[in-house]
């Protein structure tokens, strides 16, 4: 027992002598930088910054510590610097308002920028009037979560991204509010995420843009008056549920865009007044079901480049053409959907069709083929080709059917 008390007295006195520290950082008090307030710090420790207007070069974080704003500080780049930089385990922003980086052709700049990094979050932050919001290299397990992020950029070259993510691993990006980037989120080489509950409107060109990004999951996000609208490309193993892509217009606007896209799942999305709802090229093996497709243009376009995709109990409803391709010849299939333009009958009564629906029109072909074609819009003539290549098919293509079309909009 004598042998053991020495041994105690010393374990109590080494915890009490490694507990974790707050540093408190403001006008008035004893620090006044928050840089020094980081320099003294040690892993574990927090600092708390006052309320105010602070104006330090590029804030360097390297030690697993909380950095919290009280009634969020203006942390200010003078339209010159980085303004938080990060390359460390386990540290944590919240709090801030954030605004005015500095902008530069050679260098990214933004508001809080994590490179190399493993569990990092930024949370509850107002990022205002940045280059790039919130840019990530690099790391693993990072967590940006609630943040406001509003920039004014005008055109794609003198705009960064909201949240730029490049060669991460396992983020949790959610309840993000992005406006005014040149993309709201971005990924390249980003894998296992998951983006919720974000919202991001009015940018410069896509709401979300990402390439080379396999196994990510994206719920419940809101995708709004973008440019552009929304581009996913080159990529596998993705999953959309219950997003919503909505009112994207312009002449090479999309409520999404899918290019090179393969084994995925799109489920009880809603795309609505978009020019073009879903585009998809080069895709195969992706399972749509479950979606709304109301008041688009062209609810969906499909190339010929597609195949083995698979369009099951969606709703077209309000579309002024169901269905877009560029080729007569169809490998994917569509069964079970419902179709506003559907004229044909059910005598058993069973909801289901007893006629296929071919939802390709030919004045649809004849559009993608000749634009100018628009011009006869409504047009009586246009009517006669439609009735016409439904008594005698012969230039859409035939086997691009739905079989089984329900005769009652399904609830999804």
């Amino acid at each position: 027992m004598k042998k053991l008390f020495p041994i105690l007295i010393f374990a109590i006195f080494f915890g009490l002598s490694t507990q974790a520290k707050t540093y408190f950082v403001g006008k008035g008090r004893e620090i006044t930088k928050i840089q020094k307030a980081i320099d003294l710090a040690k892993n574990g420790d927090t600092i708390m910054v006052d309320a105010g207007l602070y104006k330090e070069k590029n804030i360097i974080i390297q030690k697993s510590i909380t950095l919290i704003g009280i009634n969020h500080p203006v942390l200010d780049g003078e339209n010159k610097y980085a303004i938080i930089t990060i390359k460390a385990n386990n540290a944590k922003v919240e709090g801030f308002k954030i605004q005015h980086t500095g902008r530069s052709e050679i260098t990214e700049l933004g508001a809080i920028m994590i490179y190399d990094s493993y569990k990092v979050s930024a949370v509850n932050n107002i990022l205002d009037d940045n280059n790039f919001g919130i840019f990530v290299q690099n790391s693993k397990s990072c967590t940006i979560k609630n943040n406001s992020i509003t920039a004014y950029g005008k055109n794609e070259l003198q705009s960064g991204n909201g949240i730029h993510c490049w060669h991460s691993d396992s983020l949790i990006i959610v309840g993000n509010k992005i406006k005014g980037h040149r993309d709201g989120l971005y990924f390249e080489f980003v894998k296992n995420t998951l983006v919720w509950r974000n919202i991001s409107t009015e940018n410069v060109r896509y709401g979300i843009h990402f390439m080379f990004s396999n196994h990510n999951t994206y719920i419940g996000n809101i995708f709004e008056k973008n440019e552009a609208g929304v581009a996913v490309m080159y990529s596998a193993n993705i999953n959309m549920y219950n997003n919503y892509f909505l009112d994207n217009w312009g002449d090479a606007t999309y409520g999404i865009l899918l290019k090179d896209i393969r084994d995925s799942n799109i489920s009880g999305n809603n795309f609505t007044k978009n020019t073009i709802g879903l585009y998809m090229e080069a895709c195969s093996r992706i399972n749509l079901y479950k979606n709304i497709f109301k008041n688009n243009g062209w609810a969906v376009k499909i190339q010929a480049s597609c195949e083995d995709n698979d369009f099951t109990k969606n709703n077209f409803i309000g579309n002024t053409f169901d269905i877009g391709t560029n080729g007569s010849l169809v490998l994917n299939t569509f069964t079970g959907n419902y179709w506003d333009k559907y004229e044909g009958y059910d005598l058993n009564k069973d909801n289901v069709g007893d006629v296929p629906y071919h939802p390709v029109s030919m004045y649809a072909m004849i559009i993608d083929s000749n634009p100018a074609a628009l011009m006869l819009f409504r047009s009586l003539i246009v009517t006669l080709l439609d009735k016409t290549e439904k008594l005698l098919p012969g230039v859409t293509p035939e086997n691009l059917k739905d079989n089984k079309p329900v005769m009652r909009p399904l609830p999804l």
